[in-house]
This record gives structure tokens, C-alpha cells and sequence, in this order.
């Protein structure tokens, strides 16, 4: 029988808490994506205009891939202190630094201007960003699988990862309007400004919903329990959140990891690289690029709870594999359509990517929370999922734009997310099946992996 710490909470309450959760979310991926958006359009003119085009869209990426290597950190530091402290408190913070890092964006003085500060202030504030989204996905996701029950966890979880496509269709939708209404020099000149910040009123909004919301019944029980250890002076001091993750659960955490590597590079090969490459090699517009990643965007909103309710009925690795395995099957006609220079099949080659991709990103949010322990949840989950971005989101579009300016031709690149799908069928194929764990009772996993540990430490972390 649940607690009363633990026990579910009503249906509009959970509700209330699902809302609150992708709000924030899609504001801070809306941020993110916005720069790698603007990265592929603009950014290698107005900050590195003195390189060719290619190699400016090369250097442009650089500034884009940055932002990855700041999530680690991020994940680090949000997740020892949501940990600690809550997920509620970090989610308010991560969500003030990636607005204010956004609007500032906004307001940036290009090369033209101030010469090669631009660029340098441009990486600074990509740092932050990175920063930040390192922080959010953990606590997010969170907050939502600590609330709901384990017969769902799978749906409800997803939706907070709606908010990456929602993200993207926000930016994409904003970035596209734009380019429409625009000329060229006018949007190259201050339009792409407008975007950017827009950030500040959306920041908001989400923090007068995500201010409203309560801390997750599941954290607020465990930290009872650590509080009451702390009391007797028999008890084993509490160790560090990091310190826990890496001793109990650093299988589960290579797992995460590679799970990550085809979810990750595929999604920024396909909404990110996709605009220079349709672009530079097929002769479509920039509008026409956009336009494609913004219905497609819509789609994958959509399919996401739908992968999530599966993984409840048939189990996360299942889900997970059918995602990879077609996200590997499908680069080949995805840029073949791609080649066909139209709309209707550029749009079917993204759209079926990120459907694909969404069977792979839905049961991630249930799949990493059911692996780790209450009070080293929000850091093994964010480590796992941040730690991957470096090898995997980071590089992705710089390392397929090279690729292209290498071989001139779309199969390396076909070849390396192929790679990436393979990598993640093995690392889920090796993981436990986990959708009928209980997160109040997941403690129990230390002893598992360590059975030399005594019963009395399972919620020590």
C-alpha cells in the first residue's frame, strides 16, 4: 500500500505536473535549437564571414557543438544538487540560465561590429546553454516518472520529451515565418534577432507554470528517510550522488550511454545537418528545408506519447530496439529521397527519420529513471544522458558536414549513423528490462549489482 509520501496523485494534478514539465521543456529546447537553426542559416555569415561558405557553416557548427560539451558539467552539477536539493529548485534555475543565455543571444553585436569578439562572446553564451539543457533533461523527466505509477510511467514520461520536437517546431515555425515575410538582407541583417528574443517572454511563462508544481512525492520520501539516518549517529554518512552512481550503477550508465549514441546523432543529422544539405547539394530553399523539419516536427510531437504507451504494454527495450535498428535501416533512402530535389520527398525522408527516432526517445525518460536509485536518480540518469551528447549530438553535424565537404557524397554519412544504430542495439540488447520497477523500491538495485551491500544502505543514495 502507497505512503502517503508516495501515494499518486490525481489525475489533475499529474496533469498539472506533465504541462508544467513539457512547457519547460519545449522553452528550453526552443532556445537550443534555435541556435543550431540560425547556426546552419546565418551564423557563418554574420560571425564568421571571412571564411568560404562551407568551412564558415563548419566553424559555425563548432560554436554549435559547444553547447554540447557544457551538458556534462551541467549534468554534474544539477544533478548532485537536484539530488540533494530537489528537482523542482534546479528546474526553476536551468530554465532562468537558458532563457537569459538566449535573449542575450539576441542582442549580440555580430563580426561586422566588434570583429572577432563576436564569435568568442557567441561561444560563451552557447556555454551556457549547454550548461543548462544539461541540467533540465534529468530534472524534467523526473519530476513527471516520480508522480506517476509504474502501469504508465511509459506515457506519461514521454511527454516531457515531447517538448524537444515541440522545440523544434517552435524555432523552426518562428525561423520559417520569418524567411517568408523576410527578404534575405532584411532577416541576415536584424530578423534573425527576433527569435532569440522571443525567449525572454516564453522564459515567463514557464516559470509561472513550473513555479506552481510540488516537489516529486518519491524525492521528498527518500529525503525523510536520509534525514533520519543522519540522526542516528550508528548510520553511515550519506555519500555524494556521483560518488553512489559510479559505484552502483556504472554498467547502467555505459547503457545510457550507448543508448544515446543513435538517438542523439541521428536527430541533429536529420533536423540540423538536413538544412545545409538540402540547401548546398539539392538546390531547395532555405524555406523549403524548413517547411519540411516543421511538418515533420509536428509528426514526431505526435508519435512520441504513442511509443511511450507501447513501451508500457510490450517494454522499453523492445521500443527502443525498433527504433534503432530502423533508424539504421533508413539512412540509405533518406538521402536518396533526399537527392529527388522535391518537397514531398524530402518531407517523407525527414518525417520517417523522426518517427523512427521517436521510438527510440519516448521510453528514454521512463528507461533511464527506472534504472537508478531515488536519491542518485537525477544524477545518473543526467550523467548518462549528457555524458553521450559530447561523442554523440555534439559532433554530428560537424562531423557530417565534413564529411560531405570530404567525399562530396551522402553514403559516409549514411555509413556513420549506421554505426551509431548498431552501437545502441548493442547497449540496449545488453540492458535489463525495466518497466515494472517500482521508483520508490529501485534503491534495491544497489544490492543487486553489489551484493556484498548491506540491506540497510539501499536508500542510503
Amino acid at each position: 500500500m502507497a505512503s502517503a509520501a508516495t501515494a499518486p496523485p490525481t489525475p489533475g494534478n499529474l496533469r498539472r505536473i506533465v504541462a508544467a514539465s513539457l512547457i519547460g521543456t519545449t522553452i528550453e529546447w526552443y532556445d537550443f535549437f534555435l541556435y543550431g537553426s540560425a547556426a546552419a542559416l546565418v551564423f557563418n555569415k554574420l560571425f564568421f564571414p571571412d571564411s568560404d561558405p562551407l568551412v564558415g557553416t563548419l566553424l559555425s557548427f563548432l560554436t554549435y557543438a559547444v553547447g554540447f560539451a557544457a551538458r556534462p558539467l551541467g549534468a554534474l552539477v544539477f544533478g548532485h544538487f537536484g539530488d540533494r536539493l530537489g528537482r523542482k529548485k534546479l528546474l526553476v534555475l536551468s530554465l532562468l540560465m537558458m532563457g537569459g543565455a538566449t535573449f542575450a543571444i539576441g542582442l549580440m553585436p555580430t563580426h561586422a561590429t566588434i570583429g572577432s569578439a563576436a564569435p568568442v562572446l557567441l561561444t560563451v553564451l552557447r556555454l551556457v546553454q549547454g550548461f543548462a539543457l544539461g541540467g533540465e533533461w534529468g530534472g524534467a523527466v523526473l519530476l513527471v516518472s516520480e508522480h506517476g505509477d509504474a502501469r504508465r510511467r511509459g506515457f506519461w514520461a514521454s511527454w516531457p520529451q515531447t517538448g524537444a520536437p515541440a522545440g523544434q517546431l517552435l524555432a523552426t515555425g518562428v525561423l520559417s515565418l520569418l524567411t517568408a515575410v523576410l527578404s534575405d538582407a532584411a532577416f541576415e541583417s536584424w530578423g534573425w534577432r527576433i527569435p532569440f528574443l522571443l525567449s525572454g517572454v516564453l522564459v515567463i511563462v514557464g516559470l509561472w507554470i513550473r513555479l506552481s508544481v510540488d516537489e516529486s512525492p518519491v524525492f521528498r520520501q527518500a529525503l525523510a528517510q536520509a534525514e533520519a539516518r543522519k540522526a542516528d549517529s550508528a548510520a553511515v554518512a550519506e555519500k555524494l550522488p556521483l560518488v553512489a552512481v559510479l559505484r552502483h550503477h556504472w554498467r547502467d550508465v555505459l547503457v545510457a550511454m550507448g543508448a544515446r549514441m543513435a538517438e542523439n546523432i541521428s536527430y541533429y543529422v536529420i533536423t540540423a545537418f538536413i538544412l545545409v544539405y538540402a540547401t548546398t547539394e539539392t538546390g531547395l530553399s532555405k524555406q523549403t528545408a524548413l517547411n519540411a523539419v516543421l511538418v515533420a516536427s509536428a509528426v514526431h510531437f505526435a508519435v512520441i506519447p504513442l511509443w511511450g504507451a507501447l513501451s508500457d504494454r510490450i517494454g522499453r527495450r523492445p521500443v527502443y530496439l525498433i527504433g534503432a535498428v530502423g533508424i539504421g535501416a533508413w539512412m540509405f533512402p533518406f538521402f536518396a529521397l533526399i537527392d529527388t530535389a522535391s518537397f514531398g520527398s524530402l518531407l517523407l525522408a525527414v518525417t520517417v527519420g523522426l518517427v523512427l527516432h521517436g521510438a527510440m526517445y519516448a521510453p528514454q525518460a521512463a528507461f533511464f529513471s527506472e534504472m537508478f536509485a531515488t536519491r542518485m536518480r537525477y544524477s545518473g540518469a543526467s550523467i548518462g544522458a549528457q555524458f553521450s551528447s559530447v561523442a554523440a549530438g555534439a559532433p554530428a553535424p560537424l562531423i557530417a558536414t565534413a564529411l560531405l565537404n570530404d567525399y562530396g557524397s551522402s553514403t559516409p554519412i549514411s555509413l556513420y549513423v549506421i554505426a551509431a544504430a548498431l552501437l545502441t542495439v548493442v547497449a540496449v540488447a545488453a540492458a535489463k528490462e525495466t518497466r515494472h520497477r517500482d521508483l520508490s523500491d529501485v534503491g534495491g538495485a544497489e544490492g543487486a549489482q553489489s551484493p556484498a551491500a548491506p540491506k540497510a544502505d539501499a536508500h542510503s543514495v
